[in-house]
């Protein structure tokens, strides 16, 4: 691909004008060059493109209509939302600003032909599309995977659904959010203490975002080899897929004995020790799960019975040894917990908050705090992208795309619409926008609030 011309993918079957375009996203990262077009909606789908983007590829997010709020895609409008205290319509999620950040809006209706002719062209100009409806939804709207592929034969497809697009038709058409993939994954059966406790979700999205992260890697899988071979392929991305195949060896933990894990609270099931302990004023997380690692514990807090010395006896005895390293973290604070492992290479870690971390200088140094100038909520800071490239480094260039901000720019810079064109099309509806009916609130650059 010819990384300084941004009007046409290498996978575009049309012809791009000779004239060198002004570049709508600009060249950094690792991705520079590479457009995926998106149309996923809720997280996994949408942020498997954010990723992409991130390090550089030019995204365009496809959006349908109703061409106002409260929108088609709800992760513009889901709790908490900025800037605080703002009517409904005009505030937009946390989740969007973090999400959607790096992205161009298409606000553009499916449902009309002329809708779906725009969408065709854009994938015929486009490396990568990902979408995220349930399975089907495509073909009832004319845009299957063969209809994509006679436009662009080298398009890399990822199709991030729940239970993914094959199997058992009951299954595969029924609704699916993070937690319920947590749960159908397996995951959820080994989260919290043991019965009669409830199992214990995980704190944030867990599942939406690591599917994204499979998706998104899945993507490039799919890219390099349309790249080499000038066919591209369907990526089927189950939600819960993605989740069992990181679960360890549990399949093969049960086909092999019969063992079904349960829960084991803060504990691990097999490594020891490997747990949260409370300290004088917190929590504390103590690892070590190897000889050397148990032996350079037990030195510091010791645990010199001579029993213990080997995994076996370890674990047989665990509840007298928890007491003692309970006992010897109770006395002491977390700061000085930390300390002592510094100085005694061993991994003690205190349970870090948000407001921790905001104040931890590691994470300053390393950079993983930006800030960026979101178009509805206001300048923003929030995480940085990893992992880190030394030659070619991630980016935000710009904050979430309000719906629609970019018509323009798609339809002309990157698919050759003339302006008259365009300007039918926003006549019959087919496309719209949703800008914001007043400039972004004046607001600090960012919040430290404990305890929101």
């Amino acid at each position: 691909m010819n990384l300084g011309h941004y009007g046409a993918g290498s996978g575009s079957s049309i012809v791009a004008d000779a004239s060198p375009a002004i570049p709508i996203v600009p060249a950094f990262g690792p991705l520079a060059g590479v457009r995926v077009a998106d149309s996923g909606r809720l997280v996994a789908g949408p942020w498997a493109a954010t990723y992409l983007g991130e390090f550089g590829a030019e995204v365009v997010h496809v959006e349908g209509p109703p061409f106002a709020f409260p929108y088609a895609d709800p992760s513009r409008t889901l709790n908490p939302r900025l800037p605080e205290g703002a009517a409904p319509e005009e505030s937009v999620s946390e989740s969007w600003v973090q999400y959607a950040r790096n992205k161009l809006s298409l606000g553009l209706d499916l449902r009309s032909p002329e809708g779906r002719t725009v969408f065709l062209d854009l994938l015929a100009r486009s490396d990568i599309w990902i979408e995220s409806s349930r399975p089907g939804t495509y073909d009832r709207l004319g845009l299957s995977d063969a209809t994509a592929w006679a436009s662009n034969p080298r398009l890399t497809i990822v199709h991030v659904s729940g239970y993914g697009q094959t199997g058992r038709p009951e299954r595969v058409q029924l609704p699916s959010y993070d937690l319920i993939a947590q749960a159908y994954s397996g995951y959820l059966s080994l989260q919290g203490r043991p019965e009669p406790d409830p199992p214990m979700r995980a704190g944030t999205a867990f599942n939406d975002t690591v599917t994204g992260l499979a998706a998104a890697a899945g993507a490039m899988m799919g890219y390099i080899s349309a790249q080499r071979t000038g066919v591209g392929q369907a990526v089927d991305v189950a939600q819960y897929e993605v989740f069992f195949s990181l679960l360890e060896n549990l399949a093969l933990d049960y086909f092999a004995r019969g063992v079904v894990r349960g829960r084991y609270g803060t504990a691990h099931a097999r490594l020891y020790p490997y747990d949260v302990v409370r300290a004088a004023d917190g929590w504390v997380v103590v690892a070590a799960p190897t000889e050397d690692s148990w032996g350079k514990l037990a030195r510091l807090m010791a645990l010199d019975d001579p029993s213990w010395s080997s995994d076996q006896t370890r674990r047989e005895q665990r509840a007298l040894i928890d007491a003692r390293i309970a006992a010897f973290c109770g006395a002491r604070s977390v700061e000085d917990l930390e300390a002592l492992g510094r100085a005694n290479d061993v991994a003690i870690s205190g349970v870090f908050d948000i407001a921790r971390i905001a104040r931890d200088p590691h994470y300053a140094a390393r950079g993983m705090f930006v800030e960026w100038e979101d178009p509805v909520a206001g300048p923003v800071k929030g995480a940085a992208a990893a992992p880190r490239f030394s030659r070619t480094p991630s980016g935000v260039w710009r904050g979430a795309p309000w719906l629609g901000q970019d018509n323009r720019a798609v339809l002309t810079q990157i698919l050759g619409y003339s302006e008259e064109r365009v300007s039918d099309l926003e006549r019959k509806h087919v496309t719209g926008t949703a800008p914001p009916s007043r400039p972004p609130a004046v607001t600090p650059p960012f919040y430290v609030r404990e305890g929101l």
